[in-house]
Protein backbone atom coordinates (compact mmCIF):
# COMPACT_ATOMS: atom_id res chain seq x y z
CA UNK A 1 0.00 0.00 0.00
CA UNK A 2 0.86 3.61 -0.78
CA UNK A 3 0.17 6.51 1.19
CA UNK A 4 -0.68 9.43 -0.64
CA UNK A 5 -0.26 13.33 0.69
CA UNK A 6 -2.60 15.91 -1.16
CA UNK A 7 -0.45 18.40 -0.88
CA UNK A 8 -3.56 20.61 -1.79
CA UNK A 9 -5.75 19.06 1.23
CA UNK A 10 -4.53 21.86 3.70
CA UNK A 11 -3.15 20.00 6.27
CA UNK A 12 0.01 22.06 6.75
CA UNK A 13 1.03 20.47 10.27
CA UNK A 14 0.71 16.76 8.95
CA UNK A 15 2.51 18.16 6.26
CA UNK A 16 5.09 19.34 8.33
CA UNK A 17 5.67 16.02 10.18
CA UNK A 18 6.15 13.86 7.16
CA UNK A 19 8.41 16.23 5.39
CA UNK A 20 10.58 16.80 8.18
CA UNK A 21 10.72 13.20 9.17
CA UNK A 22 11.21 11.96 5.42
CA UNK A 23 14.24 14.31 4.14
CA UNK A 24 16.79 13.04 6.45
CA UNK A 25 19.45 13.19 8.39
CA UNK A 26 19.80 17.24 8.53
CA UNK A 27 22.78 18.92 9.56
CA UNK A 28 21.84 21.80 11.89
CA UNK A 29 23.27 25.24 12.02
CA UNK A 30 23.29 27.07 15.24
CA UNK A 31 22.59 30.77 14.45
CA UNK A 32 23.98 33.70 16.47
CA UNK A 33 22.05 36.60 15.35
CA UNK A 34 21.54 40.39 16.81
CA UNK A 35 18.84 42.81 16.44
CA UNK A 36 19.26 46.70 16.10
CA UNK A 37 19.05 47.16 20.17
CA UNK A 38 21.61 44.96 20.52
CA UNK A 39 19.67 41.49 21.89
CA UNK A 40 21.27 38.84 20.95
CA UNK A 41 20.04 35.37 19.95
CA UNK A 42 20.68 31.49 19.45
CA UNK A 43 18.81 29.76 17.68
CA UNK A 44 18.87 26.04 16.03
CA UNK A 45 17.65 25.14 12.09
CA UNK A 46 17.81 21.99 10.90
CA UNK A 47 16.41 23.62 7.31
CA UNK A 48 20.38 24.20 6.01
CA UNK A 49 23.03 23.14 4.00
CA UNK A 50 26.02 24.49 2.05
CA UNK A 51 24.91 26.09 -1.56
CA UNK A 52 28.01 27.25 -2.87
CA UNK A 53 32.39 27.53 -2.73
CA UNK A 54 32.82 30.14 -4.49
CA UNK A 55 31.23 32.18 -3.65
CA UNK A 56 31.02 30.48 -0.03
CA UNK A 57 27.44 30.10 0.80
CA UNK A 58 25.47 29.00 3.32
CA UNK A 59 21.64 28.66 3.67
CA UNK A 60 19.32 27.90 6.17
CA UNK A 61 15.61 28.63 6.92
CA UNK A 62 13.39 29.45 9.72
CA UNK A 63 9.85 28.38 9.18
CA UNK A 64 6.74 30.39 10.08
CA UNK A 65 5.13 28.90 13.01
CA UNK A 66 2.07 27.02 12.24
CA UNK A 67 0.30 27.20 15.40
CA UNK A 68 -0.23 31.42 14.90
CA UNK A 69 1.73 32.26 12.21
CA UNK A 70 4.48 34.18 13.46
CA UNK A 71 8.06 34.19 12.29
CA UNK A 72 11.27 33.46 14.86
CA UNK A 73 13.49 36.13 16.21
CA UNK A 74 16.24 35.19 14.02
CA UNK A 75 14.40 35.63 10.94
CA UNK A 76 13.51 39.06 12.33
CA UNK A 77 17.56 39.49 13.54
CA UNK A 78 18.99 39.15 10.06
CA UNK A 79 16.45 41.12 8.07
CA UNK A 80 17.50 44.31 10.63
CA UNK A 81 20.59 43.65 10.77
CA UNK A 82 22.24 41.27 7.95
CA UNK A 83 24.83 39.38 9.68
CA UNK A 84 25.19 35.93 11.27
CA UNK A 85 27.43 33.36 12.72
CA UNK A 86 26.43 29.64 11.39
CA UNK A 87 27.82 27.10 13.93
CA UNK A 88 27.89 23.01 14.29
CA UNK A 89 26.15 21.00 16.81
CA UNK A 90 28.06 18.58 17.84
CA UNK A 91 26.81 15.48 20.34
CA UNK A 92 28.53 17.39 23.45
CA UNK A 93 26.22 20.49 22.85
CA UNK A 94 23.12 18.88 21.60
CA UNK A 95 20.94 19.25 25.08
CA UNK A 96 22.16 22.77 25.44
CA UNK A 97 21.10 23.86 21.61
CA UNK A 98 17.86 21.79 22.33
CA UNK A 99 16.92 24.23 25.25
CA UNK A 100 17.79 27.12 23.47
CA UNK A 101 15.44 26.43 20.70
CA UNK A 102 12.65 27.20 23.68
CA UNK A 103 10.15 30.29 22.54
CA UNK A 104 11.91 32.82 24.96
CA UNK A 105 11.16 36.54 23.97
CA UNK A 106 13.16 38.86 22.38
CA UNK A 107 15.07 40.24 24.82
CA UNK A 108 16.68 36.95 26.42
CA UNK A 109 19.84 36.13 25.41
CA UNK A 110 19.98 32.53 24.74
CA UNK A 111 23.72 32.17 25.36
CA UNK A 112 23.21 32.67 29.03
CA UNK A 113 19.45 30.87 29.43
CA UNK A 114 21.45 27.40 27.09
CA UNK A 115 24.83 27.83 28.89
CA UNK A 116 26.98 28.83 26.48
CA UNK A 117 30.37 30.78 25.90
CA UNK A 118 30.53 34.08 23.92
CA UNK A 119 33.42 35.01 21.57
CA UNK A 120 33.67 38.27 19.41
CA UNK A 121 33.77 37.67 16.18
CA UNK A 122 36.71 39.30 14.05
CA UNK A 123 34.20 40.82 11.52
CA UNK A 124 30.63 40.93 12.21
CA UNK A 125 28.66 41.66 15.39
CA UNK A 126 26.97 38.68 16.46
CA UNK A 127 29.35 36.39 18.61
CA UNK A 128 30.64 32.86 18.01
CA UNK A 129 30.16 29.80 20.00
CA UNK A 130 33.06 28.94 21.77
CA UNK A 131 31.76 25.45 22.46
CA UNK A 132 31.14 24.95 18.88
CA UNK A 133 34.28 23.33 17.19
CA UNK A 134 33.72 25.19 14.10
CA UNK A 135 32.40 28.80 13.39
CA UNK A 136 31.48 30.64 10.65
CA UNK A 137 31.14 34.44 10.40
CA UNK A 138 28.57 35.80 7.30
CA UNK A 139 27.03 38.55 6.09
CA UNK A 140 23.39 37.95 5.00
CA UNK A 141 23.39 38.69 1.20
CA UNK A 142 19.37 38.13 0.74
CA UNK A 143 16.78 37.00 2.54
CA UNK A 144 13.77 35.48 0.17
CA UNK A 145 9.97 34.39 1.73
CA UNK A 146 8.84 31.52 -0.22
CA UNK A 147 5.74 32.42 1.61
CA UNK A 148 2.87 34.43 4.33
CA UNK A 149 1.25 31.32 6.27
CA UNK A 150 1.99 28.95 8.63
CA UNK A 151 4.74 26.72 8.10
CA UNK A 152 5.94 28.94 5.26
CA UNK A 153 9.92 29.47 5.26
CA UNK A 154 12.41 32.30 4.35
CA UNK A 155 15.44 31.20 2.72
CA UNK A 156 18.57 33.04 4.70
CA UNK A 157 21.73 33.43 1.73
CA UNK A 158 24.61 33.76 4.13
CA UNK A 159 28.17 34.57 2.82
CA UNK A 160 30.74 33.15 4.51
CA UNK A 161 33.69 36.20 5.46
CA UNK A 162 35.96 33.53 7.72
CA UNK A 163 35.39 29.84 9.42
CA UNK A 164 36.48 29.35 12.50
CA UNK A 165 38.00 25.67 13.33
CA UNK A 166 39.12 23.93 16.52
CA UNK A 167 41.78 21.87 15.41
CA UNK A 168 41.38 19.21 17.66
CA UNK A 169 38.38 18.18 15.09
CA UNK A 170 41.27 17.48 12.32
CA UNK A 171 42.85 14.29 11.14
CA UNK A 172 46.85 14.07 10.67
CA UNK A 173 46.20 15.74 7.24
CA UNK A 174 44.53 18.55 8.53
CA UNK A 175 41.23 17.39 7.21
CA UNK A 176 38.04 17.00 9.26
CA UNK A 177 37.76 14.13 11.28
CA UNK A 178 33.59 13.22 10.87
CA UNK A 179 34.16 10.93 14.27
CA UNK A 180 36.19 13.90 16.00
CA UNK A 181 33.54 16.68 15.09
CA UNK A 182 30.61 14.28 16.16
CA UNK A 183 28.20 16.30 14.69
CA UNK A 184 24.22 15.74 15.52
CA UNK A 185 21.86 15.04 12.72
CA UNK A 186 18.33 15.99 12.70
CA UNK A 187 15.60 13.62 12.21
CA UNK A 188 11.94 13.87 12.28
CA UNK A 189 9.93 14.35 15.40
CA UNK A 190 12.20 14.33 18.61
CA UNK A 191 14.94 12.12 16.71
CA UNK A 192 18.39 12.69 16.38
CA UNK A 193 21.31 11.17 14.34
CA UNK A 194 24.93 10.56 15.98
CA UNK A 195 28.19 10.36 14.04
CA UNK A 196 29.46 6.54 14.95
CA UNK A 197 31.67 4.27 13.27
CA UNK A 198 29.29 1.92 12.80
CA UNK A 199 26.89 4.52 11.49
CA UNK A 200 29.46 6.08 8.56
CA UNK A 201 30.80 4.14 5.47
CA UNK A 202 32.92 5.34 2.28
CA UNK A 203 32.08 5.23 -1.44
CA UNK A 204 35.13 5.58 -3.87
CA UNK A 205 34.00 8.49 -6.13
CA UNK A 206 34.57 7.33 -9.70
CA UNK A 207 35.47 10.77 -10.37
CA UNK A 208 38.55 10.10 -12.48
CA UNK A 209 36.81 7.48 -14.35
CA UNK A 210 33.42 6.85 -16.17
CA UNK A 211 31.97 3.48 -15.02
CA UNK A 212 30.90 1.49 -17.57
CA UNK A 213 27.27 1.24 -15.96
CA UNK A 214 24.79 -1.59 -14.96
CA UNK A 215 23.43 -2.08 -18.50
CA UNK A 216 27.05 -3.65 -19.94
CA UNK A 217 27.73 -6.21 -17.23
CA UNK A 218 27.56 -9.63 -18.17
CA UNK A 219 23.81 -11.10 -18.21
CA UNK A 220 24.58 -13.80 -15.91
CA UNK A 221 25.76 -10.77 -13.47
CA UNK A 222 23.13 -8.07 -14.07
CA UNK A 223 19.90 -10.29 -13.73
CA UNK A 224 21.64 -12.07 -10.16
CA UNK A 225 19.28 -12.95 -7.91
CA UNK A 226 22.29 -12.80 -4.60
CA UNK A 227 23.78 -9.25 -5.67
CA UNK A 228 21.82 -5.92 -5.17
CA UNK A 229 21.36 -3.34 -7.11
CA UNK A 230 24.14 -1.54 -4.53
CA UNK A 231 26.45 -4.39 -5.52
CA UNK A 232 25.76 -4.41 -9.36
CA UNK A 233 27.05 -0.87 -8.99
CA UNK A 234 30.57 -1.42 -7.62
CA UNK A 235 31.35 -3.58 -10.00
CA UNK A 236 29.87 -1.06 -12.98
CA UNK A 237 32.19 1.63 -11.46
CA UNK A 238 34.87 -0.42 -13.37
CA UNK A 239 35.85 1.00 -16.74
CA UNK A 240 35.45 -1.97 -18.16
CA UNK A 241 35.07 -6.11 -17.60
CA UNK A 242 38.47 -6.45 -16.10
CA UNK A 243 40.64 -9.58 -17.49
CA UNK A 244 40.47 -13.20 -15.67
CA UNK A 245 43.78 -13.75 -14.07
CA UNK A 246 42.94 -17.22 -13.03
CA UNK A 247 41.12 -20.17 -14.62
CA UNK A 248 40.85 -21.82 -11.58
CA UNK A 249 37.33 -21.60 -10.29
CA UNK A 250 35.21 -24.56 -10.23
CA UNK A 251 32.25 -22.57 -8.67
CA UNK A 252 28.61 -22.43 -9.93
CA UNK A 253 26.54 -19.37 -10.30
CA UNK A 254 25.09 -19.43 -7.13
CA UNK A 255 28.37 -19.87 -4.95
CA UNK A 256 30.07 -17.36 -7.42
CA UNK A 257 27.40 -14.54 -6.38
CA UNK A 258 27.00 -15.63 -3.07
CA UNK A 259 31.55 -15.42 -2.54
CA UNK A 260 31.55 -12.00 -4.54
CA UNK A 261 28.63 -10.41 -2.24
CA UNK A 262 30.70 -11.29 0.85
CA UNK A 263 33.89 -9.78 -1.09
CA UNK A 264 32.08 -6.70 -1.84
CA UNK A 265 30.83 -5.96 1.45
CA UNK A 266 34.27 -6.65 2.39
CA UNK A 267 35.47 -3.48 0.16
CA UNK A 268 37.61 -6.55 -1.95
CA UNK A 269 36.67 -5.31 -5.40
CA UNK A 270 38.84 -6.56 -7.65
CA UNK A 271 38.82 -10.24 -5.71
CA UNK A 272 34.77 -9.66 -6.62
CA UNK A 273 35.64 -9.50 -10.14
CA UNK A 274 37.39 -12.72 -10.31
CA UNK A 275 34.89 -14.99 -8.96
CA UNK A 276 32.39 -13.60 -10.98
CA UNK A 277 34.52 -14.22 -14.04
Amino acid sequence: MIKTIDINSGETAGLYQYLSAAVTPRPIAFVSSIDKSGNKNLSPFSFFNVFSINPPILVFSPVRRVRNNTSKHTLDNVIQIKECVISLVTEDIAQQVSLSSCDFDEKTNEFEKAGFTEIKSDLIRPSRIKESPINFECKVNKVIHLGEEGGAGSLVLCEVLKMHIDETVLDDNNVIDPLKLNIVSRLGANWYGRTTKDSLYEIAKPISRIGMGIDNLPEEIRNSKILTGNELAILASAESIPQKISSENNLNALEKHTKAKQLLLDGKYEEAWQILL
